[in-house]
């Protein structure tokens, strides 16, 4: 068996291309939907990911403003920043770039953005709704892998599914959206004991732990379906996933590479929740 490879990149671009007439509704009737991301420091691949998403964010007629501060800022600073850009009405969405430097602390300052400007979803209450099963704007990642999975018209409901990882951006919601869907659903760690007596059961395998070759061909079920959010860069300079492809790609039916998979999706609903976020705006004032 040789795996299917899942586009992201095509996924992503038809799902920004379902949001235009989204945004030309919003723009007729006087609301420009608006990003505003902040960088701190210098970080040379958050100045690439700020500069994708401003991209994309100009090829759908949104605003978008890049704010930056010095590394040393302090976390004051950082925080009435965010609070000037919550009161600022033309912005919609507000994306704080991580990783932020070490004296600053990222749960604490991302916690005064707005639930309703959080387009990343990662307030304690956008992530609470998620859990009460009434998401409104959902951390983006875990919403790229779901497009993904409904893209490639993989069922759901019934499937036994394996989230490897759980973090707040990816695995815990990840697990939440399948569950919601109807799946069975195992969450393991990078300490789970024998990850692979898991991972071999498993009809979805979703793995976002930060570990090349945490998941190989061996570890999975003839003709999974694997979702590979990991992004790490070796000696070499290569870019690879958490997942070993070539052994992975043997046994899985359906495979997203690195790069090109996940973190094309990244992007695209990031796009899609300030767009959200600028129509719930708009519902607010009526």
């Amino acid at each position: 068996m040789t795996a299917l490879l899942i586009d992201g990149a095509l996924i992503a671009r038809k799902l920004l291309e379902e949001l235009r007439p989204r945004v030309a509704a919003l723009t007729a009737g006087g609301t420009k939907p608006g990003l505003a991301a902040i960088l701190v420091g210098d970080n040379a691949a958050s100045e690439v990911y700020v500069r994708n998403k401003i991209r994309a964010c100009s090829d759908l007629g949104l605003k978008s403003d890049v704010h930056r501060l010095a590394a040393n800022c302090s976390e004051d600073e950082l925080i009435a920043l965010i609070e000037k850009l919550n009161r600022t009405p033309d912005i919609h969405g507000i994306l704080l770039q991580l990783p932020l430097p070490t004296h600053l602390d990222a749960e604490r300052t991302t916690r005064h953005i707005n639930a309703a400007k959080d387009v990343d979803g990662f307030s304690w209450e956008n992530l609470g709704a998620l859990v009460a099963g009434h998401p409104q704007l959902a951390p983006c990642t875990a919403l790229g892998v779901m497009a993904m999975i409904d893209h490639e018209g993989l069922k759901v409901e019934g499937a036994d599914a394996v989230v490897v990882g759980r973090s707040v951006a990816v695995g815990k919601p990840t697990a939440l959206m399948l569950i919601a869907r109807g799946a069975t659903v195992t969450v393991c760690t990078s300490k789970t004991r024998d990850l692979a007596r898991h991972t071999r059961n498993a009809d979805i395998v979703v793995v976002a732990v930060g570990k090349p070759g945490t998941v190989n061909g061996g570890m999975l079920k003839p003709g999974a379906a694997v979702f590979d959010v990991g992004i790490n860069r070796l000696a070499d300079g290569k870019i690879t996933g958490d997942v070993d492809f070539a052994s992975a790609s043997a046994v899985a039916s359906r495979i997203t590479p690195v790069p090109g998979g996940v973190g094309r999706m990244t992007v695209a609903t990031l796009i899609a929740n300030t767009v959200s976020a600028a129509e719930n705006f708009v519902k607010a004032k009526v």
